[in-house]
């Protein structure tokens, strides 16, 4: 166990060693038996946190403020469009300045090409921890949640297959950052990773090979597949979502007519009895229900979305306990 991660950033996935990110599996687990307990834990007693906000959010939010208000700190949500940043505020003055206010400060900024280089320039100019709550190109904290759920829900993930898939929606090109993070972390946890996408949704080259490399160094193994329904075959967990195809096309109308050709990339009940039977069915969600997946899959006995979601909750709160205590 790695016990003294005080003061550190959280941004990409690797920022954390495999064995830190079990540190913070232990103590997630211990703070989710905690509260089911009623045992209280004000871990971060007089703390406060700034979770600064350019893009809208359901899970983040809530579970942030959430865990900051059980953990005895508080959290102070911040719309970017509240703030003088359009005005002229640059990365390095919200780091200086809101470093020396809080204890912590968490970003979600997913601009394309831009937003992982503001958070680290804000963590560059930070006294304080700084907090990825999603970039466009990782996803570390909803990755944190669903390596807790696969614990769960299937024990110890080495040999476990999981399918990180592409699936069609007909809403805006969707960052890359969740399957990126999918990739990095599970190949770190001995797992037999499959990536299935059609040729347009290709992810940055750097994080595929960074997935090789872990995959070959812990003793999983990393496949890419082109056919939707290969993907599913056999897995023990299937992860289909939407993302852009942000490496082929910028340009919103091109990517709505190359996402069309791909419309039968939807998990139904036929996808999911190609893999095992007791396969469960994960997502970040929002989903775009009947379109991605059917509801007859995202409400049936094999989702595990909603345990998914709330474990954000306390993969947070154990990544803050350890980061700004």
């Amino acid at each position: 166990m790695q016990t003294d991660l005080r003061g550190r950033d959280f941004i990409s996935d690797m920022d954390f060693s495999k064995e830190e990110i079990e540190t913070v599996m232990d103590v997630a687990f211990k703070l989710k038996r905690d509260r089911a307990l009623g045992i209280r834990h004000p871990l971060l007693e007089d703390k406060t946190l700034a979770l600064l906000f350019f893009f809208t959010s359901t899970r983040t939010r809530s579970s942030f403020e959430v865990g900051m208000a059980q953990m005895a700190g508080h959290a102070a949500f911040i719309d970017s469009t509240t703030t003088q940043i359009s005005h002229g505020d640059t990365a390095k003055e919200i780091g200086e300045i809101y470093g020396r206010y809080y204890d912590g400060i968490a970003i979600r900024q997913c601009d394309w090409d831009f937003g992982n280089k503001y958070i680290n320039d804000v963590a560059a100019a930070s006294r304080v921890p700084v907090l990825n709550m999603q970039c466009d190109v990782y996803h570390p904290f909803q990755i944190l949640a669903d390596l807790m759920t696969i614990i769960e829900k299937v024990g110890d993930p080495r040999g476990k297959t999981i399918n990180v898939s592409w699936a069609y929606a007909s809403s805006y090109q969707k960052p890359i950052s969740v399957p990126q993070s999918l990739i990095l972390q599970m190949t770190r946890f001995g797992m037999n990773v499959r990536l299935t996408h059609p040729p347009e949704y290709k992810l940055m080259p750097d994080i595929v090979q960074q997935a090789k490399d872990n995959a070959r160094k812990h003793g999983g193994s990393f496949e890419q597949l082109d056919e939707f329904d290969a993907g599913f075959v056999d897995a023990d967990i299937v992860y289909p979502k939407s993302w852009g195809a942000l490496l082929t096309t910028t340009d919103n109308a091109e990517s709505a007519a190359i996402g069309a050709q791909y419309k039968d990339w939807i998990t139904d009940e036929q996808r999911m009895a190609l893999a095992k039977d007791n396969a469960i069915y994960m997502h970040c969600l929002p989903a775009d229900r009947n379109i991605e997946v059917t509801d007859g899959v995202i409400d049936g006995p094999n989702s595990v979305v909603y345990d998914e979601a709330e474990n954000r909750l306390h993969a947070q709160k154990a990544v803050m306990a350890l980061t700004m205590r």
